[in-house]
């Protein structure tokens, strides 16, 4: 028996039950505008586990006490990436673009593991590997954006504006 075109919807898909749980994480993270990414990579450090740095980010941005300021942890961010851009460019100089961002989270954590850029916690791995995936945004928001602490909040009022 074959199975007609309503077997199949190739809108939605889960991911596979084997699949790594860093993997949905990762996908989560390639949602992130340029300056969460940043915050994050520069608030990552050492940390185990990315979902944790994702929740002080966000505390940051909105300004929870005792947490370090938003733009401190951009600007952070930024000295990380710059850092570290080169040797991932060098460790992936022809990436192959991917429709599939699980794929496209799982090769950029490739490279930031070829990369030879020394030991690094999970967190931090990735959020590069993030950033990676959206490195001319980051690299687009690194290069022309001051630390304001503030990301643009209206995105439907550039659409709707007209």
């Amino acid at each position: 028996m074959t199975a007609g075109p309503e077997a199949f919807d190739p809108r939605f898909s889960l991911p596979a039950v084997d699949a790594p749980p860093l993997t949905e994480v990762g996908v989560i993270l390639l949602g992130l505008d340029a300056a969460r990414l940043l915050a994050g990579l520069g608030s990552a450090g050492t940390a185990g586990d990315p979902a944790p740095v994702a929740l002080a980010v966000d505390e940051a941005r909105h300004g929870v006490a005792g947490r370090p300021a938003f733009a401190d942890l951009v600007s952070s961010g930024r000295e990380r990436w710059s850092a570290a851009r080169g040797e991932l460019a060098a460790a992936d100089p022809a990436s192959t673009p991917s429709a599939a961002p699980r794929r496209l989270f799982a090769s950029a954590m490739d490279t930031v593991a070829g990369a030879g850029l020394g030991e690094l916690g999970l967190a931090e791995r990735a959020y590069l590997a993030a950033c990676w995936v959206r490195r001319d945004e980051v690299d687009a928001y690194a290069a022309d954006r001051p630390a304001t602490g503030q990301e643009d909040g209206n995105v439907v009022s550039d659409v709707t504006a007209g």
